[in-house]
């Protein structure tokens, strides 16, 4: 006990209690992190796709137009610009083109997968993925966010999710 005190008096983190991280502490963190900041630039082609209809049809786009967007995303180019936590991404597909830019750490707005306007705030969850929330702007449905995730093998993952319906995206460099 009375080296979990003197730890914690000495601000030490061999003891320290969960969650009581000193402000030096989390300012270490963070810098890491900066330093440590993910390059998601490039061009990316995708890889595969896993519940992209399914998601469209959680957010209730009609069948009809959940069979165009499956077929016009199934061979997207995505191009992302950044300078430091300033990102753009470029989605480009057969039938539309969107463009989003964004500062990590400050909201925006966006719009949904299906074109529902919404207020996104996007944040690092780790040194390589970028999470972000999604508040509707007007109307109701479900809870929306994604993820953009680089893995130790250079893959770009896009996570959306719709309510209980994530759909997963693997990217790879041109």
């Amino acid at each position: 006990m009375q080296a979990e005190k003197t730890a914690l008096q000495t601000g030490t983190d061999t003891f320290r209690p969960e969650g009581l991280q000193s402000e030096s502490t989390a300012n270490l963190h963070q810098t890491k992190m900066e330093n440590k900041m993910t390059n998601f630039c490039g061009k990316w082609k995708m890889k595969s796709s896993e519940n992209f209809e399914e998601l469209l049809k959680a957010l209730g786009v009609n069948v009809f137009l959940r069979k165009i967007a499956v077929a016009a995303a199934s061979s997207p180019t995505v191009e992302i610009t950044q300078q430091e936590e300033m990102l753009s991404i470029k989605t480009s597909t057969s039938v539309r083109t969107t463009h989003v830019s964004f500062t990590v750490g400050q909201s925006f707005d966006e719009t949904t997968v299906d074109g529902r306007p919404c207020t996104s705030f996007p944040k690092w969850e780790t040194d390589q993925k970028i999470s972000c929330e999604q508040t509707l702007l007007k109307g109701d449905g479900p809870k929306t966010s994604w993820t953009r995730e680089l893995t130790t093998n250079g893959e770009l993952i896009l996570t959306m999710t719709a309510g209980d319906v994530v759909c997963t995206r693997v990217y790879e460099r041109e």
